[in-house]
């Protein structure tokens, strides 16, 4: 029974996300992460501030199941299994320790020895715990409540025989504390963001959340919010198609990446009661995690009492949404994606509506299932090129061809998928004479065709690549035009 209570499939970092679920429950405003390096000896404590428990409580809470996950749950309730502390930390450690003081109550003590219980042979719940509880019970009673959470011989973490000299154990051990950090920042981050909310300390640094969806960026596009219904129930979703990364400073699009990158970000994020639930999942609707959708993110917001429905499991970090609204599903997540495609392979371009709609320079070709790429000959320099006539014209449109016919797209695809942010952006790597240069023949080109001088600005805003160089199409003045430098 113990193995495999030991063995339903945790990490660290999913493990304390379960903790930390029940102090919320608890209503905690705080809860503390503390990991003491000590080789073998190392323990993590998860400290809060919330209601507590009376003895006869935590006697409960301390039993295997203790809870019928059948029954009615208030609906802030983070729990169903009543197997969460336990299992969770059974994968992680042999003796757990849990103290607890309501307010206007005493502390209570009660630990599973994990070793005492196999040599014994019986489910015996220890009313002690070690010198190392002794710090933290004095943290919570110089509180009005809370409760503290202890694991020690953390053989999956810290084995028998690490010593406190091992470098290299030692680094590890703060590397996964750091990772800790980051989950659940992500998991709570809803939470955390609220002014007066839940605060969370990882070794007294407390935790900024991480937000998915980049809300408070400009260029973010949020699109309508849906309604999905399912049982007389209604689930909440709202779309989210993420900035190009010309469009946002670097360390922001660093940090949007996530702890495992953004295309493996991509996709649904479905939350219970505001806690992250599944992260950057298709949810087995048929798609593949590809580079053009990696800006596509949805939020999905379920109730508690669906649990059975999207088949959420003790460790609550997958969820499967119920057939009756997987078309619904498809649905929004087709609009998503595509406008999240259109996003990146326009480089950040918002796709505009009405009189002015964006120019590009490089257009897709689809014949007889194969596609190919083509410069836009209605680009407003392309434009006044191939009007010439002569040998000049034929020259410049037979150049452009071989350009179309020799685009090297295996290793634009290689490089894309290897290290897709290392793509300079336009005029990254040019001289800034190149690029003035470049803007005012285009410029010079719009007047000649009849275009007033604030028309023609106006037609460079929605131009590539000139639209993303507003202050410099602002600065152009009608005059005699440069030749631009070489790139």
């Amino acid at each position: 029974m113990i193995q495999s209570m030991r063995a339903f499939g945790y990490d660290l970092q999913t493990a304390i996300a379960d903790l930390i679920d029940n102090s919320i429950s608890a209503g905690a405003k705080n809860v503390w992460l503390q990991f003491h390096w000590s080789g073998a000896r190392s323990h993590i404590a998860v400290l809060d501030d919330g209601c507590g428990m009376p003895e006869g409580e935590l006697i409960n809470a301390m039993r295997p199941g203790s809870r019928n996950p059948l029954e009615p749950r208030d609906p802030r309730d983070l729990g169903r299994f009543g197997l969460g502390l336990k299992t969770a930390s059974f994968s992680q450690c042999q003796r757990l320790t849990v103290a607890s003081r309501p307010p206007d109550g005493s502390t209570a003590i009660r630990c599973w020895d994990l070793d005492y219980v196999t040599k014994h042979r019986q489910w015996r719940l220890l009313k002690a715990g070690s010198e190392v509880l002794e710090p933290y019970i004095k943290r919570i009673e110089a509180q009005p409540s809370g409760t503290v959470v202890l694991w020690e011989d953390m053989d999956r973490i810290t084995p028998e025989g690490t010593q406190v000299s091992d470098d290299e154990a030692q680094s590890l051990f703060f590397t996964r504390a750091d990772a800790v950090r980051q989950h659940v920042a992500m998991v709570f981050h809803r939470m955390l963001e609220v002014p007066r909310g839940l605060r969370i300390w990882v070794n007294g640094v407390q935790v900024a959340p991480w937000d998915p969806f980049l809300t408070r960026e400009e260029a973010t596009q949020q699109l309508t919010d849906a309604a999905v219904s399912i049982f007389g129930r209604r689930l909440n979703v709202r779309p989210f198609v993420l900035p190009h990364h010309s469009k946002i400073p670097a360390e922001v699009h660093k940090a949007a990446a996530g702890t495992r990158g953004w295309n493996a970000h991509q996709g649904f994020y479905v939350y219970r009661n505001k806690r992250l639930i599944a992260a950057g999942d298709w949810l087995g609707l048929g798609y593949q995690k590809e580079e053009h959708y990696k800006l596509a993110r949805i939020m999905l917001d379920i109730p508690n009492s669906m649990d059975a429905e999207w088949e959420i499991d003790v460790k609550k970090s997958r969820a499967s949404p119920p057939p009756a609204i997987r078309r619904d599903l498809r649905r929004l997540a087709e609009l998503t994606r595509s406008r999240a495609s259109a996003i990146y392979r326009h480089r950040g371009s918002r796709i505009t509506q009405g009189t002015h709609e964006m120019v590009f320079l490089w257009g897709q070709r689809k014949l007889h299932g194969k596609i190919s790429y083509v410069i836009n000959r209605d680009h407003p320099l392309v434009k006044g090129l191939v009007s010439q006539v002569g040998e000049a014209g034929r020259r410049i449109r037979a150049l452009l061809s071989v350009i179309e016919e020799t685009i090297p797209v295996p290793t634009i695809t290689m490089d894309s998928a290897e290290a897709p942010e290392a793509h300079a952006k336009p005029f990254e790597m040019a001289a800034s004479s190149a690029l003035r240069g470049a803007l005012q023949m285009t410029y010079g080109a719009l007047r000649a065709a009849g275009l007033s001088s604030g028309d023609a600005k106006v037609r460079l805003l929605h131009t590539e690549p000139f639209n993303q160089f507003p202050e410099l199409v602002a600065a152009l003045e009608d005059g005699p035009v440069e030749e631009p430098e070489e790139l």
